[in-house]
């Protein structure tokens, strides 16, 4: 399977539409790229962060729909994507 097919197949597996997948990926890559313009922005870093945790509570949420019970990814990148948030919130309080 190559890297294009990749969240094709995940969609499918999930139960999503396929037209969901460009839209999905365009949100978790604004996450990511808020992240680094919080380091200029701080406050656009803590958004980011809250972004990104209920994207990936929405991952959860679908996962669970399907009855695919994998969430080892899941947690590595749910917890990142936490950390980041408390980081940021801890140091630069909450605006």
């Amino acid at each position: 399977m190559s890297l294009r097919e990749a969240p094709k197949s995940q969609a499918d597996k999930m139960g999503l539409p396929r037209s969901w997948t460009l839209p999905l990926g365009a949100l978790l890559a604004a996450g990511a790229l808020g992240l680094l313009a919080g380091l200029a922005v701080p406050t656009l870093g803590t958004l980011a962060a809250a972004g990104l945790v209920l994207y990936f509570l929405g991952a959860f949420g679908a996962h669970l729909r399907a009855r695919d019970y994998h969430f080892g990814a899941w947690a590595v990148y749910f917890s990142l994507a936490v950390g980041a948030l408390a980081v940021g919130l801890a140091y630069h309080g909450p605006w």
